[in-house]
């Protein structure tokens, strides 16, 4: 029987193949079995090339459950936006499982946003209070609509009030809410703490940006934006006084928003759950409408996979 060439999806064939529900169960799923065991993220290798500040690497595992075996290859390019270039760019590579033949390339830049999204939005699902109104969010890059929009299916969210550190960056955001029928208002960090029942953090920032005693009780948080060592979005205190959930402990711990924590020997790896257990049912998740719930988004490679094979899939 002859070869035939692996399937080559563009970031066009991507943005018709998976939608928000397609990379929401796809992430669910893979959550799901990264907490039983069924699915394994190998060592991520990330690396400054010392060329354009970029940084570059791999993010690979083996979803046995989702048969999904590969590797994203790609990193962040920070002066694309002046190019007029999306900062991360990426591609996923996807292997059969029974004989290691390159079975797809998929192109991953549409599908990272996708899949952050989805796996906040998870976590909006499992973890937040059912009866939240008002969502804030935190930062207004690239990243934010795809948060906003995937959010707001998950509660009957009335209201957003979001913050940026250049307040006029958060035209797309308000154009986003404005499309999904709500209220939007630009306010300060302390009163995206005040008033928000459900806020996403997604930025690049190396200080903490909402402190822990502007946190009302019962609030879910999504911090979406820590992914390195050094990065920080929230203040530390926060996740002593929050139930904490995430979607790989061993990169929470070490890149994710809970290494602040870790280094200061506030918490433990036994105090951090992964989301999966939640989704399998083996942790009740929120106990009480009082409890403030964090989940520590770091990101993790068995979620590319999982929407570039909901794409094949769907292709």
């Amino acid at each position: 029987m002859a070869e035939t060439g692996p399937l080559i999806l563009s970031e066009a064939d991507c943005k018709r193949l998976v939608g928000r529900k397609t990379a929401f169960d796809a992430v669910e799923n893979v959550f799901g079995a990264m907490a039983r065991g069924d699915a394994y993220n190998f060592p991520v290798v990330r690396e400054a090339i010392g060329h354009a500040d970029a940084l570059y690497g791999f993010k690979s595992g083996f979803d046995r459950a989702g048969m999904a075996l590969g590797v994203k290859s790609g990193g962040y390019w920070p002066g694309n936006a002046e190019k007029g270039l999306t900062n991360h760019q990426s591609t996923v590579f996807l292997f059969d499982p029974d004989t290691g033949q390159l079975s797809a390339l998929v192109a991953g830049n549409y599908l990272t946003a996708v899949r952050t999204a989805a796996s906040a939005a998870v976590s909006i699902a499992h973890l937040s209070r059912q009866d939240s109104k008002t969502l804030g969010m935190v930062g207004a890059g690239h990243q934010s609509p795809f948060q906003l929009r995937a959010a707001v299916e998950q509660r009957g969210f009335e209201s957003v009030v979001a913050w940026n550190r250049s307040p006029e960056k958060l035209k797309t955001l308000a154009a986003a809410a404005t499309e999904a029928g709500l209220e939007f208002e630009s306010v300060s960090a302390e009163e995206v703490g005040a008033r928000a029942d459900v806020i996403i953090t997604i930025v690049s920032a190396f200080e903490p940006l909402l402190m822990a005693d502007w946190i009302r009780p019962g609030t879910h948080i999504a911090c979406m934006g820590t992914d390195t060592t050094g990065k920080q979005e929230v203040d530390p205190v926060l996740c002593e006084k929050a139930t904490l959930f995430t979607d790989e402990i061993a990169q929470s711990m070490t890149i994710g928003e809970a290494q602040h924590a870790i280094k200061a020997r506030t918490i433990s790896e036994g105090d951090i759950t992964p989301i999966g257990a939640v989704i399998n049912r083996t942790h009740p998740g929120r106990c009480s409408e009082d409890e403030i719930t964090l989940f520590d988004g770091t990101g993790v490679g068995l979620q590319d996979l999982a929407v570039a094979a909901a794409a094949v899939k769907a292709a």
